[in-house]
C-alpha cells in the first residue's frame, strides 16, 4: 500500500502572519483509503513501517467528547501524538511554540472526521494543540509515542493571548 504523506500546502491551515498554507515543522498527514464493499469498509490506519510513525508506539487511547466541547491548549515536552477521528467531526488546531523551530508561531487548522479529512494527523512534541467538536458527539482515537507521564504534560489557557485564537468564531463567510 502506498502511503501519501504531505508536508506542504494542506488546504485547512493558516499562517496568521501571511495567510499562507505552510505546515508546522514536523506535522505530517497520512491520507487514509477506505476499501468499501456491500458489507461496509476496511481502512488501515498505522503500520510500524510507516515513515511518519518512526518514533514508535507508547500508548493507544480513546476520547469521547460531547457536541461543542473545546479542549485547548495541550502540549508535550517529548511525546508525539497521532490523531484519528472514528466518529463525528472536529476542528484540530496546532500552534508552534518551540523557540528553535523555523515555524515558531505558525498556526494550522484541520477539519477531521466524517465530513472532514480522513487522515491520521501527526503532532510533534512542543506543538500546542487543541480541538473543537463540530456537530454531534465525536470519538478521537490516538496513539502516543510514550506512556502517560504527568511531568511530560503541559497546558496553556484556551484563550492564551500569545496565541490569540478565537475558539468560538464560526466558519468564514464566503
Amino acid at each position: 500500500m502506498k502511503i501519501k504523506l504531505k508536508t506542504q500546502n494542506f488546504p485547512h491551515q493558516r499562517d496568521p502572519a501571511s495567510g499562507g498554507t505552510k505546515l508546522i515543522e514536523g506535522v505530517m498527514i497520512k491520507e487514509l483509503v477506505k476499501n468499501k464493499d456491500a458489507r461496509g469498509y476496511f481502512e488501515e490506519l498505522i503500520r510500524v513501517t510507516d515513515d511518519f510513525f518512526k518514533e514508535g508506539f507508547g500508548q493507544f487511547s480513546h476520547a469521547y467528547m460531547y457536541s461543542g466541547v473545546i479542549k485547548a491548549w495541550h502540549l508535550h515536552k517529548e511525546q508525539i501524538d497521532w490523531w484519528y477521528m472514528a466518529r463525528g467531526d472536529i476542528k484540530a488546531v496546532l500552534f508552534d511554540v518551540r523557540e528553535d523551530s523555523p515555524t515558531l508561531k505558525l498556526l494550522n487548522e484541520f477539519y477531521l472526521g466524517e465530513h472532514g479529512q480522513n487522515i491520521i494527523l501527526k503532532i510533534p512534541a512542543g506543538v500546542a494543540h487543541g480541538l473543537k467538536v463540530l456537530g454531534n458527539d465525536a470519538e478521537l482515537f490516538y496513539v502516543t509515542s510514550g506512556i502517560y507521564n504527568p511531568a511530560e504534560e503541559g497546558r496553556l489557557p484556551y484563550n492564551d493571548p500569545a496565541i490569540g485564537y478565537d475558539w468560538l468564531k464560526g466558519p468564514e463567510i464566503k
